[in-house]
């Protein structure tokens, strides 16, 4: 198969490009990386020599392309598949590029950083740039309360780029941070998230992976 996608089921950000593949139905190969072990690693590694998942290779035309919204932007313009997550329109496209950014650097940073806080041993955390992250996660769950009282999607009327980002995002920043009573509109619009078939599927496809995640009700 020309695509291989390189990721691992448990890591945030290879969820916004499975996203991607299952909402357009755009046929790959995945090739589960277990960093752990020493042969697959170093396979990793001389492929994409940062070793940060996801990875898409394109073997018909002998690329390499890191990095999730790089990858869901690639898949629109050289295989666009049945759904289309990036606007033609150029007003919305940039919107979408801005929420896809909020998501990433804004909801996503923050939330792993405050799971490598848990995960890390005593005495080697960083308890202030926890601290800096939870606040940084209340900024941006208020900021989408206040944009979610009155729409469905990040941008426009259609699911999009920007909600792929958003889905795991939000997902685990409920887990570590939990936004349900105090953040409605975003809770429901977590909730249309995990409704949709592409994110539903990422989930089950976890199930196994979530007992390494540092929250006892991580599949829930």
């Amino acid at each position: 198969m020309a695509l291989k996608l390189y990721y691992h089921p448990l890591a945030s950000f290879c969820w916004k490009a499975l996203i991607a593949l299952y909402e357009t139905g755009t046929p790959f190969e995945p090739r589960l990386v277990d960093l752990g072990d020493p042969d697959a690693r170093a396979h990793f590694l001389k492929l994409w020599p940062i070793g940060k998942f996801p990875v898409l290779r394109d073997e018909a035309k002998g690329l390499t392309i890191p990095e999730s919204t790089i990858i869901i932007e690639y898949l629109a313009r050289h295989h666009p598949g049945e759904a289309t997550l990036l606007p033609m329109d150029h007003e919305l496209a940039w919107r979408t590029r801005l929420k896809d950014r909020f998501y990433d650097l804004y909801v996503h940073e923050p939330m792993q950083k405050i799971v490598t806080g848990r995960l890390r041993p005593a005495g080697r955390n960083d308890p202030h740039g926890v601290e800096l992250a939870r606040a940084q996660l209340a900024t941006s769950c208020a900021m989408i309360e206040r944009e979610m009282a009155d729409r469905s999607w990040a941008v426009g009327d259609s699911f999009g780029m920007a909600d792929c980002a958003a889905a795991p995002a939000l997902f685990y920043a409920n887990k570590v941070a939990p936004f349900g009573d105090s953040h409605p509109h975003v809770a429901r619009y977590l909730d249309r998230l995990k409704e949709r078939p592409s994110l539903a599927r990422v989930l089950e496809e976890a199930k196994p992976y979530f007992k390494m995640f540092p929250e006892q009700n991580a599949a829930s």
